[in-house]
């Protein structure tokens, strides 16, 4: 396995509406590198956003969707992502990176 730092474990927040509905609950969703483990989620969010304190992590391997290619028979996928559901402590700090959306 590679040696992943905290920086790149968190790719990107995955803003949708069944995410925003989810803050409420103190549960926010990133895009994580494929590699990264439920515990370097954990450090990396604990760091990257202060006064935060992690509960729980759940992770999910989603794979690529099949397209077409060309408009041929011929297909091809798109590249598989990993998504991480982060929640909060109830006295923990809200993550700021949400808070204008």
């Amino acid at each position: 396995m590679a040696d992943i730092k905290y920086y790149d474990v968190i790719l990107k927040p995955v803003v949708t509406e069944k995410t925003m509905g989810m803050m409420g609950e103190k549960k926010y969703t990133f895009l994580v590198h494929p590699e990264a483990t439920k515990s370097q989620v954990k450090e990396a969010v604990e760091k990257m956003f202060s006064g935060t304190k992690v509960e729980s992590v759940n992770t999910m391997n989603c794979e690529g969707k099949k397209k077409r290619v060309r408009g041929t028979f011929k297909f091809g996928k798109t590249a598989k992502t990993k998504k991480a559901v982060v929640k909060l402590t109830a006295d923990s700090a809200d993550i700021e990176i949400f808070e204008g959306l």
